[in-house]
């Protein structure tokens, strides 16, 4: 494995295809006040690329080429909060979603852990130490303790991916999952303009 630190976007030269795993770490879990720090990227081939966002400009156009290219899957765990910050900090709609967090809770119905920590232990039996996750990610010089946090939040989406694909078929669930997916995007437009915390699908959204 091979962790790549990058300062403002991907070089020009890294391409990935088929499928690329993506993570985001933030200063906090606020779409209105904290800014996107790091975007975490693995195309499946045991290394990782952490790219270090300007946080004054947003530029990235590399970066923002590849996350928005709709001919690639991008592999999220949550992905309702790191295409959020995506959308509002670079200003990108991301395509081709796959993600296991909603994969999990379709299938994984014995269980309300959903988090990528219970799913790599269940699954691959691989302890993840989640000790850097409320760390200064806005710092400009990373830990070795922090970049290898990143890193493993990206490394077993790949994995998981296929695992989850193959259980969501056996319970013919994958087009309700697919359906999911593609309603990602109009899920966190609610969320960026103040739906976040209301199921408008209740009788009672209001005080839902």
């Amino acid at each position: 494995m091979t962790i790549f630190v990058h300062q403002n976007d991907l070089p020009n030269d890294i391409i990935f295809k088929n499928e690329i795993a993506i993570d985001t770490e933030t200063q906090g879990l606020s779409l209105v006040r904290d800014k996107l720090c790091l975007v975490q990227l693995s195309g499946g081939d045991g290394d990782a690329h952490i790219v270090q966002i300007n946080r004054d400009t947003y530029e990235c156009p590399h970066l923002k080429k590849i996350l928005t290219d709709s001919d690639t899957v991008k592999i999220f765990h949550f992905a309702r909060f790191d295409m959020a910050i995506l959308k509002r900090s670079l200003g990108i709609n991301v395509r081709s979603v796959f993600c296991t967090k909603i994969a999990s809770s379709l299938i994984r119905t014995y269980t309300n852990a959903h988090g990528l920590k219970a799913l790599v232990k269940e699954y691959l039996n691989i302890d993840l130490s989640k000790h850097q996750q409320s760390s200064d990610w806005a710092t400009p010089h990373l830990s070795k303790a922090q970049i290898e946090y990143a890193a493993s939040d990206v490394l077993y989406l790949h994995v998981l991916k296929q695992m989850l694909s193959e259980r969501l078929l056996c319970e013919n669930r994958l087009e309700m999952a697919n359906e999911c997916f593609a309603f990602l995007s109009t899920r966190i437009d609610l969320d960026l303009q103040g739906w976040d915390n209301v199921d408008v699908f209740s009788h009672n959204p209001i005080s839902a």
